[in-house]
């Protein structure tokens, strides 16, 4: 079975936001990367990246989560993620894949896209993230 490997892009509440399907692996992460880069390129230091149609992340699509915490950082920005943390739904590939890593705790995470994007829940989650 062949999974597309999808980014699409909108906006929602002040924020990029990316929705990412299929597999993020070393083929495919640098076509997330790029679309990261061109967000902050255009000015848009505020990014929700929605992994919840991800079904599977090698170590390179770590790395690009990683670069892209970096790269909004260094704008100033603030990077989101949506991993939806149910057992075996959606998504979890890759929620499971950062926490095995210890590199989950870097990132903000969020359930999904309306949490993500709502300030006063942002605000009471305590979302500043640790340093790396």
């Amino acid at each position: 079975m062949v999974v597309a490997f999808k980014v699409t892009g909108g906006e929602r509440g002040g924020w990029a936001v990316l929705h990412v399907s299929g597999e993020l692996d070393l083929v495919t992460s640098p076509v997330l990367r790029q679309r990261v880069h061109d967000e902050v390129a255009e000015g848009r230091h505020d990014l929700v990246l929605d992994l919840s149609e991800v079904y599977f992340c090698d170590s390179s699509g770590v790395g690009v989560l990683i670069a892209s915490r970096r790269l909004i950082r260094s704008c100033r920005g603030r990077l989101r993620l949506i991993l939806p943390a149910r057992g075996a739904a959606e998504g979890s590939h890759v929620n499971r894949v950062l926490g095995a890593l210890g590199v989950r705790r870097l990132f903000d995470v969020y359930g999904d896209l309306a949490e993500a994007v709502d300030e006063e829940a942002a605000d009471e989650k305590g979302t500043e993230p640790l340093s790396a």
